[in-house]
């Protein structure tokens, strides 16, 4: 026990003293030259524990948007991923209930393709590139994979109401748009709304209460039951 622990504990030590200058310079590039659309903060004095801020790309369904992201750097970054969860919901086929990303960029080889020279910046920009781009072929929602592929027009709608209900954050006129789209396209089916209808203040941030549509609580439900 004592020679493990001899072992392994200035192994540690040097793999800590590498990830704290990498942090800070990454930080730094973070906050001087941030990625089009996206911001990045340490929280509180934890420099291994970040939160993102990403919004929804133009031609997306979640165009408009404001997707909060946890990022957990672990002790053997950047030679490990860094553990990435969406706090904000998102209705996307890589994306289950929890957060939890299906992405090849926060996998270890050989099912994964982190390497440590990327950053949290090839973490982000690749995050924003799934979700401009879902990749149904690898998906953690079976359903919202099958409706991606089979059903685009669908998925597309369901991705703008949920992008309004769970991710506005005073950033509305492209919201009120695809919304009043999507609701126009289907006004025959009770699960999209007109922005009008929408519950609550799209400009306050915080979550509305739940919709009186039985559909679009389903839909709301369905993906934010963990």
């Amino acid at each position: 026990m004592q020679v493990t622990k001899c072992l392994t504990e200035p192994h540690s030590q040097f793999v800590n003293m590498q990830r704290l200058p990498r942090v800070k310079k990454e930080l730094q590039m973070l906050l001087e030259s941030p990625p089009h659309g996206i911001s990045c903060y340490p929280v509180s004095d934890n420099i291994t524990q970040f939160e993102a801020k990403i919004l929804g790309g133009e031609g997306t369904p979640y165009f408009g948007g404001v997707f909060k992201v946890q990022i957990d750097l672990p002790e053997r970054y950047p030679f490990e991923p860094p553990k990435v969860q969406f706090l904000t919901p998102i209705y996307h086929p890589n994306v289950d209930n929890a957060g939890r990303i299906c992405l090849d960029t926060l996998k270890m080889p050989p099912k994964g393709a982190w390497k440590p020279c990327m950053n949290l910046m090839t973490v982000l920009t690749s995050l924003q590139l799934l979700m401009a781009q879902p990749n149904p072929d690898d998906a953690l929602m079976a359903d919202v994979a099958t409706e991606f592929k089979h059903s685009p027009e669908l998925f597309r709608q369901k991705a703008v109401q949920f992008t309004a209900l769970h991710a506005n954050q005073g950033v509305v006129q492209p919201l009120q748009q695809q919304v009043s789209v999507a609701g126009t396209a289907s006004s025959g089916n009770s699960a999209f709304l007109h922005h009008s209808q929408l519950p609550g203040s799209v400009s306050s941030g915080k979550r509305p209460p739940p919709s009186s549509s039985p559909a679009l609580s389903d839909l709301t439900n369905k993906k934010m039951k963990t």
